[in-house]
């Protein structure tokens, strides 16, 4: 097995079968073939359809009774069987021709990680000023979004996702894998972004809930933590 696909999932029904049709074109796309790629659905107690649906497509289903994307991951990571793990978000669609791109990148020398790079499913103003800002900032610290890749051993070596924190576990996730080695972008299969979070608080709720958290991280990690589950995970967590 060359490459199992991480997927997160808390009720994800209604934007799972978009991702896993993406990715069936994307396996059929890749050269070394659909038996080198399996699929692994992080199930983290759902209360829809999401595990049935799962598996009724193919996928490796394990569950995750601990609720948090961070653990959902982990779950998913120590259920797959590939060589190389790629996390993506259970809203997301991939690019047809990601696995030939990552598979170029992870083995350039000295490469670790990686990641496709994001676009938004649809524009604003106010959204393309978002990503252009977020884009800036992760280029800046060498980091990228989208599909993130890495090796499984290099995955157990920096004990996964942080399960402590409800955010940005991911940052923290790509900043240990780049003590071990590179970071390196796979060209040219940029992961397309679901927008849910503008389509529900507004094309420009960015620019008050990112300099919120922030205020409230410095004042009280609480409230920052409360506040985190009320925009990621609707209170539930």
């Amino acid at each position: 097995m060359r490459f199992s696909v991480v997927i997160p999932a808390f009720n994800e029904e209604r934007y799972l079968p978009a991702l896993l049709d993406s990715l069936d074109i994307a396996i059929a796309t890749y050269p070394g073939g659909r038996e080198a790629i399996e699929v692994v659905v992080g199930d983290n107690a759902s209360t829809d359809g999401t595990a049935e649906l799962a598996r009724r497509r193919g996928c490796v289903v394990a569950p995750v009774e601990k609720q948090c994307i961070a653990a959902a991951r982990n779950g998913g990571a120590r259920a797959a069987s590939g060589e190389i793990l790629c996390f993506v978000d259970a809203d997301s669609r991939v690019h047809p021709g990601t696995f030939a791109a990552i598979d170029a990148a992870i083995s350039e020398p000295g490469v670790v990680v990686g990641g496709t790079g994001l676009v938004p499913e649809r524009s604003s103003f106010a959204i393309g000023l978002t990503v252009a800002i977020g884009t800036l900032l992760i280029h800046a610290m060498g980091i990228d979004g989208g599909v993130v890749f890495c090796r499984k051993p290099d995955f157990e070596r920096v004990g996964g996702y942080d399960e402590a924190v409800l955010y940005a576990e991911d940052v923290r996730f790509l900043f240990a894998l780049k003590r071990l080695g590179r970071f390196r972008r796979a060209e040219g299969v940029p992961t397309i972004m679901s927008v849910r979070k503008w389509d529900k608080y507004g094309d420009w709720h960015f620019f008050t809930t990112a300099p919120r958290l922030a205020w409230l991280y410095v004042t009280s990690r609480t409230r920052a933590d409360e506040y985190a589950k009320s925009y990621w995970y609707d209170g539930r967590r």
